[in-house]
């Protein structure tokens, strides 16, 4: 089933950094499925931004500053890029927002 085989793509390679440094196969590049590649920004993203027993939310400006700093070694510069062209829709999302199919960044 095709959206089995990819929720297993994402679990298996979302901790891949495209450097090839990441886990558990130390894939790079397009070695990682996209889909995992994708999930991988994010993920980070709503790890950093959300908090956590363990540690207080980060300011969105901080994670951006963060994630660009890792642009082509632990996030694909695509998926990174594209992630930050939309990030608009991505905050009314968090903040629970209705984002319109097409709207603009």
């Amino acid at each position: 089933m095709p959206l089995l085989q990819m929720a297993a793509e994402i679990a298996l390679g979302h901790h891949e950094r495209v450097d090839g440094t990441g886990y558990p196969q130390r894939l790079r590049g397009d070695e990682i499925p996209l889909s995992a590649r994708i999930v991988a920004v994010a993920d980070v993203f709503d790890a950093l931004t959300v908090a956590r027993p363990y540690k207080d939310a980060w300011p969105v400006e901080r994670a951006c500053e963060h994630m660009a700093a890792e642009r082509g070694r632990h996030f694909d510069p695509h998926c990174l890029d594209a992630f930050m062209e939309r990030l608009p829709q991505v905050l009314a999302c968090k903040q629970g927002g209705e984002v319109r199919a097409g709207a603009a960044a």
